[in-house]
């Protein structure tokens, strides 16, 4: 299975353009198109899930720099992702110079 990310998505695209984008390249097993938590906002960006890795490589190269919604879209593999940290903040500032 390869797992795609999109960015630069116009807010108006949903998980079923997103999908129906990419089944025209072969099968989609996944369209998501991340949303803010608070908002339920489309953050700009996606992940598209397709099990060809050959389907997957045309889609990668056919949509890249295209026309999507209005906005020219990123499309590229996906990076693992990482763990990060829950919780906290970054470092503390320094002290005080007198």
């Amino acid at each position: 299975m390869t797992n795609i990310y999109v960015g630069n998505l116009s807010f108006d695209v949903t998980d079923a353009s997103l999908q129906e984008a990419f089944a025209a390249f072969g099968a989609v097993d996944k369209a998501n198109v991340v949303t803010d938590r608070m908002t339920g906002r489309s953050r700009g960006f996606g992940f598209v899930e397709m099990g060809n890795d050959e389907e997957a490589k045309a889609a990668i190269e056919g949509l890249n720099g295209s026309d999507l919604g209005g906005r020219t879209i990123t499309v590229n593999l996906a990076k693992p992702r990482e763990d990060r940290p829950r919780g906290g903040g970054g470092g503390g500032g320094g002290g005080r110079r007198w």
